[in-house]
């Protein structure tokens, strides 16, 4: 028996190893004993990413779903957003959504993500009690099980997942505006699962990637830095392009690059949405980020009069409080570049936020370096970056522990005035400059992570943070 355990979004596992045929059903059985015990009626919105497999294990979990009576919305048209999923699933009120992707992890992963009802990551304890009840084997034939005797049955719909999201997205954003613009726009998929949508969205923009492999060329399809050295440099040598947009594996995860050919990593995107929505679209509303955000997102609230929370690292956490009325959420975002904001649903969505962007350089007329000067203005330069240390488990969890028994005060020169332990350690050195330290919750990884005035400067603390805890 495989013990099957959900991490920050969703189970993940390699393909062929752990993630197999009967393990997908056995999560599909907890998934349907669990619906059918909370929902009078349960239907399930489910697609798949364009990872190894997808087709397969999709049509795996709808056998399971169907053979325990529950009506299963599917495409039959290839891989879909992560997304899209999610918009399906509050759209056509279905009471879950299923994803079968591992997102951003390495191409030997495949994953299973949970969806609620409200169109975005399933509630931590709604996932806990669907992890406590997946059975030690699979129970059900799948070779018995027919998908036509289904869809005769009326158990099983045939829907468009990625016509009902391009509605939804021409109806809110002015495409043509952004297509007619004096600005030159570029998409890096990643061979992810955005690649045709943003095809069928603006299809004379420049292009990248975006053509299926799930080998993904032997590159995690996560929109950092290190992981988009070709779109850094095409940014960089094309002087027609002004902003680069980059997307992950399933497309809910966004990166961004300037006209030289920079990053602008999540931090920055964030303040710039929310400097977007307030002062030029006159929004508000509470915002809402992860543990390891920069500080200066709280920052920018107060100049705006926003609320503002911080809270542990996974979306399923934000996802909650934006799906929650009462809360009016206007952001919620994290650093790894998931982000949603209330024009769309409770749902991390890199298309959706890139189109934001877009849509803010094209309607003020200015370069997104000009933007990013004026949340300058308010909150001060910065840099930050993500370091992430593949070291065997017993040096990882030996670190940890040194962490909870507050070992480290000093961090080559840098001196710890505070620490932070909500989700992880974040060591503040001073009101510019802290590192951080966190086992991934998806990942055989120690992330660190660190913010000062220069990215020289942000580099060094990465590097003395890596000598003193003895990575």
């Amino acid at each position: 028996m495989t013990k099957i355990k959900f991490g920050t979004d969703g189970w993940r596992a390699i393909i062929a190893k752990d993630y197999t045929v009967e393990n997908v059903a056995r999560v599909s059985i907890a998934v349907a004993q669990w619906l059918k015990k909370n929902f009078e009626s349960p239907s399930v919105v489910i697609g798949h990413d364009c990872r190894f497999g997808g087709a397969m294990f999709t049509e795996t979990a709808i056998k399971v779903l169907v053979q325990h009576g529950i009506k299963v919305y599917y495409t039959d048209k290839g891989f879909v957003s992560t997304p899209m999923v999610s918009y399906a699933t509050i759209a056509l009120k279905a009471s879950l959504g299923v994803v079968i992707t591992a997102s951003h992890n390495p191409p030997s992963y495949n994953g299973y993500k949970l969806k609620g009802h409200f169109g975005g990551p399933l509630l931590p304890n709604q996932v806990d009690e669907i992890e406590q009840i997946i059975p030690d084997t699979n129970t059900v034939n799948l070779e018995n099980i027919s998908l036509e005797k289904a869809a005769k049955e009326g158990l099983t719909e045939l829907i468009d997942l990625e016509d009902m999201y391009i509605a939804k997205v021409k109806s809110t954003f002015d495409l043509d505006l952004i297509a007619n613009s004096n600005f030159g726009w570029a998409y890096d998929a990643m061979y992810g699962a955005g690649q045709s949508v943003m095809k069928k969205l603006l299809p004379n923009i420049e292009f990248l990637h975006c053509d299926p492999n799930p080998s993904f060329m032997g590159q995690a399809p996560e929109p950092i830095h290190k992981n988009l050295s070709e779109f850094s440099k095409l940014m960089a040598s094309n002087v027609s392009l002004n902003c680069g947009l980059a997307t992950d594996g399933d497309a809910d995860r966004i990166g961004l690059y300037n006209s030289k050919g920079e990053f602008i990593d999540s931090h920055h995107i964030i303040l710039l949405t929310i400097h977007y929505l307030v002062k030029y679209k006159g929004m508000s509303g509470k915002v809402v980020t992860g543990f390891s955000s920069t500080p200066r997102i709280k920052k920018l609230c107060e100049h705006y009069g926003l609320e503002h929370e911080e809270v542990k690292i996974g979306f399923k956490y934000i996802a909650g409080l934006m799906a929650d009325s009462s809360q009016d959420v206007l952001l919620g975002g994290e650093e790894s570049g998931g982000i949603a904001i209330k024009t769309f649903i409770p749902e991390r969505d890199g298309i959706w936020m890139g189109l934001t962007i877009w849509e803010f350089m094209a309607k003020t007329g200015k370069s997104l370096e000009e933007l990013i000067d004026e949340v300058y203005e308010i909150v001060g330069p910065f840099a930050f970056e993500r370091s992430d240390l593949h070291i065997p488990e017993n040096v990882k969890q030996t670190i940890i522990e040194k962490c909870k028994g507050d070992a480290f005060h000093m961090f080559g020169k840098y001196k710890v005035s505070q620490v932070d332990n909500l989700d992880g350690f974040k060591y503040h050195f001073d009101e510019n400059r802290w590192v951080m330290i966190r086992p991934s919750g998806t990942e055989p990884v120690l992330r660190t992570y660190a913010e000062a005035p220069t990215l020289e400067e942000v580099r060094t603390i990465l590097e003395a943070c890596k000598l003193t805890i003895g990575a």
